[in-house]
């Protein structure tokens, strides 16, 4: 037998512990790959069910005042969520409520705040603001009008403009058509609700906002966002018309599009999905184009 030296014994255990060192750090690096791998596939996985993979359906109604601002925010979810349906029944404020109440609805939709007896069932998230501007002609001497001034002379009380503290001449009044959510909030907050003395009737905002840069002894109301620079807005109890005071609420012409939900059932999760893209910033840019205020930016 050949006779092992101390030199070669050291050799050889330095030989083996290199090659188990090599074997140990390729075991890692396979490790590491594979866990890097791993942890690739399950970031994607995460990022593909993040959005756009829900389905089914969401059941909205209320408030036909709301329509506009319902139809930007479902046609912006459509964009992330193409696989959900929210459906629209234009039914009134207090129908949307009892809609949230009696679980026929997932989200009721109405255009005044909850009544403290409501809340006992349901709770109501302020999704936008409805700022409704009070329009003169450009030549109106006429820069302020009260609440009671309006109501006077929208019911036909007050019908010179002298009496408001403008020139001699008959009020021309002109509003929206019936059915307008627009008039209906209008009316609701001045309370000349289906008493008001109109010369024009018309489908458009941005028709009424002609009509008065055409007449000046026209009076007309429009959503904020709509308003240019060919009428003037009056100031309403010495406060005007803006973002900023419509989100204060000391601008007293507005209201709130509130979402309504019943306090005793857990949203469906595509129901939440969309309560969630109405109430976030990504939504204000859609809320403000459909005429309203977003209260989240």
């Amino acid at each position: 037998m050949k006779k092992i030296t101390r030199r070669s014994f050291i050799t050889v255990c330095g030989a083996a512990a290199a090659a188990m060192a090599l074997t140990a750090c390729g075991g890692a690096a396979s490790s590491t790959v594979a866990s890097s791998a791993a942890e690739s596939t399950s970031s994607s996985a995460a990022a593909e069910t993040a959005a756009g993979t829900l389905s089914g359906n969401v059941a909205t109604g209320g408030s036909t005042s709301m329509k506009n601002v319902i139809a930007a925010l479902t046609e912006g979810f459509a964009e992330v969520e193409p696989g959900v349906t929210v459906s629209y029944d234009p039914t009134g404020s207090g129908a949307g409520i009892t809609g949230a109440t009696d679980k026929t609805l997932d989200i009721g939709l109405s255009s005044r705040a909850l009544k403290d007896d409501e809340k006992n069932d349901v709770d109501g998230t302020t999704v936008a603001l409805d700022g409704i501007a009070i329009v003169v002609n450009k030549d109106s001497k006429v820069a302020d009008l009260t609440v009671d001034q309006l109501k006077q002379m929208f019911t036909g009380e007050i019908t010179n403009w002298k009496d408001v503290g403008g020139d001699d001449g008959e009020i021309v009044l002109v509003g929206r058509e019936a059915g307008s959510g627009t008039r209906d909030g209008f009316e609701s907050i001045v309370d000349v609700k289906d008493s008001c003395k109109y010369a024009q009737e018309l489908t458009a905002t941005g028709a009424v906002i002609s009509a008065v840069e055409a007449n000046p002894l026209a009076v007309g109301y429009a959503s904020l966002s709509a308003v240019g620079d060919t009428v003037a807005m009056v100031t309403v109890e010495g406060v005007e018309c803006s973002e900023d005071t419509v989100k204060d609420g000391s601008y007293k012409i507005q209201r709130p599009f509130v979402f309504v939900t019943n306090k005793s059932v857990t949203l469906s999760e595509q129901a939440q999905a969309f309560v969630d893209f109405a109430t976030s910033k990504d939504a204000a840019d859609l809320i403000r184009t459909a005429g309203a205020v977003p209260v989240n930016e």
